[in-house]
């Protein structure tokens, strides 16, 4: 494989002058293309007015599509654009027609703000969640899973990539038990988007969501949702407007038979123009390629922590990424963020209430996570390591 061109992906990335950033699972650097994009465009709203610039801007706007289907291996149509992967795996879920009995099954490390919804649509519609449990590595367990699919189940929900830790949940081996119970697939994959490459036909997934600030690099307050085509008649979203459908007669309306039934007229157009962007900016870059260096790093990063007296990494899996998890033994979360933000180094804390299931299995309170990218380097994480040698 050719050998990453990392001087050229710092050079293009502001913030490495200023950060070492070890939180990219959060919110990564927006590479020069991006901030362009967006800047340019506000710029160019001051100047003519939002809707002028806008129908400027119709090309890009456009072109989000066909980016975002080369990222996931799918057609433009089953694309919707959203303001959060939050809001597009909401409108996925949300979609389906759950009757009284129904279960979700689900995994241990689930996130939080997806396992609220289950417990909400349990309430609503009277439907089941059932927990998927791990398997000796920490992942979910797919021979589980497969005994748990039964004529009840409705629709398989998964995160991907928890957010709290390096795990990589073997998502092609759920799709498959799902597809082959013929049962709805919701893949999560807003902390996998942008350093693992992602196909749903290869994973067998029929709703996907994601979100650009995290590994993609894009600005926040974006997010895609995927459909797939054929299960789409299935699917009403729970709001529509008149983008999303189209009000034929006073008491009757078509949606779309697209996607984009899930989105609504109004939405940030700089932030849409960055988003796709960034999408097109780590199509440049190959997922292949990103996927082998953060993996690679993170890797790096575990082994070196492992050396470090007091310190603990959290990592499960049989795969792991670019999310490292680990503890100090003496030292809050809070105490570490705070020291590493002292040497400008940049990381975030994970707390029980977003991964319950799997934190509570585990006994831990926390977690320090640590989350690298393409642009880290080894001399970042030299400079990581003995920030918190001292510190212990």
């Amino acid at each position: 494989m050719t050998p990453f061109d990392v001087d050229t992906a710092r050079k293009e990335t502001p913030g490495c002058e200023t950060v070492v950033h070890f939180n990219n699972a959060g919110a990564a650097l927006m590479p020069r293309p991006v901030l362009d994009g967006v800047i340019g465009h506000l710029n160019l709203e001051a100047s003519i007015g939002g809707y002028e610039a806008a129908a400027a801007a119709n090309d890009a706007l456009e072109g989000v599509y066909p980016s975002a289907a080369r990222l996931l291996g799918c057609a433009p149509d089953e694309i919707a654009f959203l303001d959060s992967a939050t809001r597009a795996w909401d409108l996925a879920f949300f979609a389906i027609p759950f009757r009284p009995g129904d279960r979700v099954l689900t995994s241990e490390a689930e996130y939080a703000s997806n396992f609220i919804a289950y417990l909400q649509a349990a309430e609503r519609h009277g439907i089941e969640v059932a927990v998927v449990p791990n398997d000796e590595s920490g992942q979910i367990s797919v021979p589980r899973l497969r005994e748990m699919l039964d004529d009840r189940v409705r629709l398989v929900s998964l995160t991907h990539v928890p957010t709290n830790g390096g795990l990589v949940n073997p998502a092609a081996e759920v799709g498959r038990a799902a597809r082959e119970a013929g049962v709805l697939f919701l893949l999560d994959a807003c902390q996998s988007a942008g350093q693992i490459p992602l196909d749903v036909d290869a994973i067998g997934c029929d709703l996907l969501s994601l979100t650009g600030r995290k590994y993609l690099r894009g600005p926040r307050g974006t997010g895609i949702l995927y459909v797939r085509r054929e299960r789409l008649a299935e699917l009403a979203p729970p709001m529509l407007d008149l983008h999303a459908a189209k009000w034929v007669a006073r008491d009757r309306y078509e949606m779309r038979e697209d996607a984009r039934r899930f989105e609504s007229w109004e939405f940030n157009v700089a932030a849409k123009i960055g988003f796709g962007a960034a999408v097109d900016y780590a199509l440049g870059w190959d997922l292949d390629a990103i996927w082998e260096r953060v993996s690679r790093l993170a890797a790096d990063l575990r082994l070196r922590l492992d050396e470090l007296p007091g310190v603990r990494v959290r990592d499960v899996g049989a795969e792991q990424c670019g999310i490292v998890s680990f503890t100090v033994d003496a030292m809050t979360g809070d105490a570490v963020k705070t020291t590493l933000a002292q040497h400008s180094i940049n990381v975030s804390v994970s707390r029980a209430p977003s991964t319950r299931w799997d934190m509570e299995h585990r006994g831990l309170a926390e977690v320090v996570r640590a989350s690298l990218h393409y642009y880290n380097t080894v001399e970042e994480i030299d400079a990581f390591c003995r920030v918190l040698h001292a510190a212990g």
